[in-house]
């Protein structure tokens, strides 16, 4: 019996699930914590995977509700990419990774898991963080929580705009 420990996962299993995008995020922001949310911008705001392929994974959404690249304004697809940016700047810093995966998947075809929310994923890589047991067990480690990545990446977010 393979055994991965993932405590994280006990709140999302015994929440009840919302009937709202989970990317369509309040304006307030108290629970920004408890969300991820690291960083809100006039259009968009960073918030991380609470899923993660890696530990760092972040991701980029606007606040409006739209599906698709196109329906973004120019002034939302601009503080998009200025918030990808950040994200990378961020990740350098904080981790150190040898690579990152960004990108967006438009459509659930295109593996999009919420298509119907427009999100940017990006994921630190690190040289052989395909381990023997992503390879041969079909299983991930992430090895930091993500409460202690949280508290790690959030002060280069806090320095946004200074």
């Amino acid at each position: 019996m393979d055994l991965l420990w993932a405590p994280w996962r006990m709140d999302y299993i015994l929440r009840p699930k919302p009937d709202e995008c989970v990317f369509c995020v309040p304006k307030d922001t108290q629970e920004d914590e408890e969300r991820l949310i690291l960083a809100r911008g006039t259009h968009c705001y960073v918030i991380m995977n609470k899923y993660p392929y890696n530990n760092g994974h972040l991701m980029v959404a606007p606040f409006r509700h739209v599906s698709n690249l196109t329906d973004l304004s120019q002034d939302e697809a601009h503080e998009v990419m200025d918030y990808i940016g950040h994200c990378l700047a961020a990740l350098d810093k904080a981790f150190r990774p040898h690579g990152v995966n960004a990108g967006l998947n438009v459509g659930e075809a295109a593996g999009a898991g919420i298509a119907a929310h427009l999100h940017f994923q990006i994921v630190p890589r690190w040289n052989g963080d395909a381990s023997f047991i992503t390879v041969f067990s079909e299983t991930k480690i992430i090895p930091e929580h993500l409460q202690t990545t949280y508290k790690r990446l959030k002060p280069f977010f806090d320095q946004i705009g200074q």
